[in-house]
């Protein structure tokens, strides 16, 4: 027989929770009732397999954002047809395949069950759920619009996936084409020179001074080929720790915006969420000025975070929205404009909607002539690692071969 863990309450009034063995979920309550218990949830508990054993070995898997599209819907659809909360999260951890996603929800249920509201419950587990769905799942608790609030998550994370989708589209061509010149010379210097350089000293001729730098490189390559890939490692790892400090991520957010070509699609992808996401905040019900609070962590850019912090101390202190978004020097005079009529009009949600538009038409222009504009530097750069290699390897050729004809 299955075991079933429950949670209720006792003659007392004392919270009690304990694990059965029984046939049924009904077996199980009429069991408590017997013990003058009122159970709150029974849920039957998962056997444990040589599959999960090892699941728990192995690292977790991080949450995706298709995963929490899914709870989102799910939720969505169990609010609507009237489901009690408590009920509607425990059969959803009963079903949700990431484990992660599945404790959290367990943890959820347990709270719900002691008196807490849904979004302090959640509020439990930050990695899961963010500033910003806590603050909608608050907001739908307290206007009695749940569902509504479900559905806005809904829009507001598949928009932040298809923006991620896009900032790696942005980077994938020219990260690929670096990638292969690096292993290509890489290869170059390991094998194919040394070759040339065998036939070139067995014929003792003079080599030029193209031929000479290639086989110095070469030689060097060779023969300290682990100083090198050590280097590499070291000053990725260097680098990888140095963006993960708050001054380090704050240079390198900056910096990626400073890019050629593709810096402007950075910056552009980083406002066009800034809008669409205050925009949804707001029009939730959530005061500007909370809602640049949680606007700010969900950018994915610290540089345009702290002008966003510029943004809420400016409105803090009294000046208007625009004004204040105007000294932060980050949005275009059309944008800010638009920012300033949605304030008069009153329609500032609408407005915000329509500059993460603007940003996003201008996002897939860029992106869209990206590879017109990265072909001819990739091209320069093939040619010059061209250059290179015919200077150094043809011309002590073509000087043997004339000296062979004399």
């Amino acid at each position: 027989m299955p075991d079933y863990q429950y949670h209720g309450r006792n003659s007392l009034g004392d919270k009690v929770t304990g694990v059965v063995n029984a046939t049924s979920a009904e077996a199980v309550a009429g069991q408590l009732q017997e013990q003058s218990i009122i159970p709150t949830s029974i849920r039957q508990m998962a056997e444990v397999r040589d599959d999960d054993i090892l699941a728990k070995l192995l690292p977790e898997p991080k949450v995706q954002m298709d995963d929490l599209i899914m709870m989102c819907r799910q939720m969505r659809a169990l609010t609507r047809s009237g489901i009690p909360i408590v009920q509607a999260i425990s059969g959803l951890a009963d079903i949700t395949k990431k484990r992660s996603i599945s404790r959290a929800l367990v943890d959820v249920s347990n709270r719900l069950s002691s008196g807490s509201s849904l979004a302090n419950a959640m509020g439990n587990h930050p990695k899961i759920f963010s500033p910003m769905f806590i603050n909608m799942i608050h907001v739908g608790e307290n206007t009695g619009r749940l569902e509504e609030s479900f559905t806005k998550l809904i829009s507001h994370i598949e928009m932040e996936r298809d923006t991620r989708n896009r900032m790696k589209q942005a980077m994938r061509y020219p990260s690929f084409v670096i990638i292969a010149m690096v292993i290509a010379m890489f290869i170059i210097n390991m094998f194919v020179i040394p070759q040339f350089g065998k036939v070139f000293e067995k014929a003792g001729a003079d080599l030029p001074l193209p031929t000479k730098i290639l086989m110095a490189t070469s030689n060097f390559t060779v023969e300290y080929w682990w100083i090198l890939l050590g280097s590499a490692v070291i000053g990725m790892f260097s680098f990888s720790s140095f963006i993960n400090t708050s001054s380090g991520r704050l240079w390198w957010d900056r910096f990626k915006m400073d890019i050629p070509i593709v810096g402007s699609i950075f910056k552009r992808i980083a406002l066009s969420r800034f809008a669409r996401t205050f925009a949804m905040t707001f029009e939730s019900g959530i005061p500007v000025l909370n809602a640049l609070t949680i606007v700010g962590p969900t950018l994915g850019n610290e540089y345009i975070a702290s002008n966003v912090d510029r943004i809420r101390n400016g409105v803090e202190r009294g000046d208007s929205l625009a004004r204040s978004a105007g000294a932060a020097g980050i949005f275009s005079d059309l944008v800010i404009q638009m920012i300033a009529i949605g304030e008069e009009t009153g329609g500032l949600d609408r407005l915000l909607h329509d500059v993460a538009d603007f940003y996003d038409e201008e996002v897939d222009y860029d992106l869209k002539g990206m590879s017109d504009a990265i072909e001819p530097i990739i091209l320069v750069m093939l040619g010059g690692m061209v250059l290179i290699l015919a200077l150094g390897v043809f011309l002590p050729m073509w000087e043997l071969g004339s000296a062979m004809q004399r």
